[in-house]
């Protein structure tokens, strides 16, 4: 099993990045990867505004996958988040939803104790390691790592996790995947602009679809498959990743455009994946019952 260190970092997702490793169709990689804040929080003295912002959101990569060309889709099989023994969360004025409540800045040091997140004494959350960034090189200019977009890239949410499959569109030849930006423990929006930010390894398999056209990323647990978008405001992701998901049913059921509309309006739910990063994330969960993609 091939490895990657936590120095070979990305900052934005560009067809101009140099791979640091190649691998073939079928290959498990292992990227461990820095926390969001590119461990530079040390202790609850740090605050945001002692950081160097260049250095934020590292997303550990990029790997070229072969026989990936533009047309295809990479699929990305999450099979483990080993994370680290501590994890950091942030109030920060201007940050999040409520940031401009917040007149104080905090930080709290979360440590992990048997699979247990220790946010204070008296309240101790179960651990669910998820991806907050994972994607591929676009085909345009290139792309901070903080921002999601078609390519991947920030999309905060919490459904990439182990045992799901996440299939994005093959941009430039060779994909360019990177992954970094993990949780201990998130919840749908991210609110405060931060989960429980984390260093891990991150253990995927990667593949490759010839010819399987996708316009954006598609995630597939074990018992649905979600369209997810992101664009400059909530509801025009939310747009956008409804308007993917009735193409798919369509497609897939042989059925008009009009009745896989009204299919989704009754089976389809609608996620808020994050509201708080320069676009807005959003997802439609629709079950294997109605869709199956690869049968």
């Amino acid at each position: 099993m091939k490895k990657i260190p936590n120095t070979d970092v990305i900052y934005e997702f560009s067809k101009s990045n140099s791979p640091v490793l190649t691998v073939n169709p079928g290959e498990k990689i292992v990227f461990n990867t820095l926390d969001a804040l590119g461990g530079q929080i040390k202790t609850e003295r740090d605050t945001m505004e002692s950081i160097d912002f260049t250095k934020v959101n590292p997303a550990t990569g990029p790997v070229y996958v072969k026989t990936a060309c533009v047309g295809d889709a990479l699929v990305v099989e999450i099979e483990d988040i080993n994370i680290g023994e501590k994890g950091i969360m942030l109030a920060v004025p201007g940050l999040g939803i409520l940031g401009d409540k917040v007149t104080i800045p905090t930080t709290k040091i979360v440590p992990i104790v048997e699979n247990k997140a220790v946010f204070s004494k008296s309240i101790v959350l179960p651990v669910s390691p998820m991806i907050g960034v994972i994607g591929v090189a676009p085909a345009g200019d290139a792309v901070p790592c903080g921002t999601p977009g078609d390519h991947g890239g920030n999309m905060d949410t919490k459904d990439i996790a182990p045992g799901v499959k996440v299939y994005f569109p093959v941009f430039v030849d060779g994909a360019l995947l990177a992954i970094g930006d993990v949780h201990a423990v998130m919840g749908d929006g991210e609110a405060c602009g931060t989960g429980i930010e984390i260093s891990a390894a991150v253990t995927v398999k990667v593949d490759v679809i010839k010819g399987f056209q996708i316009k954006r990323p598609l995630i597939e647990t074990k018992d649905a498959f979600m369209t997810v978008a992101s664009a400059e405001n909530l509801e025009d992701a939310v747009k956008i990743a409804v308007e993917d998901m009735v193409e798919i049913i369509s497609k897939s059921l042989k059925i008009s455009f009009e009745e896989a509309y009204m299919l989704t309006s009754a089976v389809g739910d609608v996620k808020v994946s994050q509201m708080v990063d320069p676009q807005r994330t959003a997802r439609v969960k629709v079950s294997k019952e109605i869709i199956r993609l690869f049968s």
